[in-house]
């Protein structure tokens, strides 16, 4: 994932099957420091706004925090099962963590020996259903996709209680909220979605497409008139959604497995693709398209 606009430009925090996850340069990709200490596989990473610190989330059982500038881990909380995402809160000061335990929970950075808080899944103890696959926060707001469930369920946090459901027709396996978090774009199966983040009570997509090929992750450009996407095609597409119908401006090849993850850069300038194949690919974005 990218963060914000720094002083020191943009970065990439990428997760990796090799437990060694690393943080690299936004607009050039140089690498910039690996944080090493996870004895599994990482499944998910992110940063914090200012980029000082980073979250890590792996099949070691562990979610880890680590100082993004000197690579040092910070705390590292115990799971009884693979944590398979993590995100922290706008503020920076929470890690919100869920994964094969099927609990959702918030570490609070201030007091990092307390008790976590169980967002509730409705079973018992809080437990969700199903595995947790994907988790956001969004203001006041967590969307959360449960592996093999159809649909984002959205609790508020301030009643620790499900809002509303986004539907969807198959299971979600990518959910993003805009650079300037009014919008919610989901993956899943082969159709893509875009919701109001802030008015999603009535379920229902703003907008949606419906693509000839399956898509594993989608990012909606920061001007919302392009979008791109990735899948078990191993290749970048780039569409241009201003009309009726998305049209395909460009489609990038060059990885050689699955593309699991992709995402735009905070500027719209480019787009990075990440891989099966072990890779990350930057790509630049079409200049047709007017960008506001």
């Amino acid at each position: 994932s990218y963060s914000p606009v720094t002083e020191d430009g943009s970065f990439i925090v990428s997760a990796s099957k090799d437990g060694k996850p690393m943080l690299r340069n936004g607009d050039s990709g140089d690498w910039v420091g690996t944080f090493e200490g996870h004895k599994g596989a990482v499944w998910d990473a992110t940063l914090n706004r200012p980029a000082t610190r980073a979250l890590t989330g792996s099949a070691d059982f562990t979610a880890c925090v680590w100082d993004a500038l000197t690579g040092d881990a910070i705390h590292s909380f115990q799971h009884k099962h693979i944590v398979r995402t993590v995100e922290f809160n706008p503020e920076g000061n929470k890690a919100l963590t869920g994964g094969y335990e099927k609990y959702l929970r918030v570490f609070d950075l201030e007091k990092p020996d307390a008790e976590p808080q169980t967002l509730n899944g409705g079973e018992d103890n809080g437990a969700w259903s199903a595995p947790i696959r994907n988790a956001t926060w969004v203001e006041n707001l967590v969307f959360i996709a449960l592996s093999d469930k159809n649909g984002v369920s959205v609790i508020d946090t301030r009643a620790n209680s499900v809002a509303y459901k986004l539907d969807t027709d198959a299971p979600v396996t990518s959910i993003e909220p805009s650079w300037d978090a009014s919008r919610i774009t989901t993956a899943d199966g082969c159709t893509v979605r875009i919701f109001d983040a802030a008015k999603g009570s009535s379920g229902a997509a703003l907008s949606s497409f419906k693509l000839s090929y399956p898509v594993e992750s989608a990012s909606l450009h920061p001007a919302g008139k392009l979008m791109a996407c990735g899948g078990d095609d191993m290749w970048g597409h780039v569409l241009d959604i201003s009309a009726a119908e998305p049209v395909e401006l460009e489609c990038h090849r060059g990885h050689h497995g699955p593309v699991h993850v992709v995402r735009f850069a905070p500027d719209g300038l480019s787009y990075a693709t990440g891989s099966e194949d072990g890779t990350i690919r930057i790509w630049s974005t079409p200049d047709r398209p007017v960008v506001e």
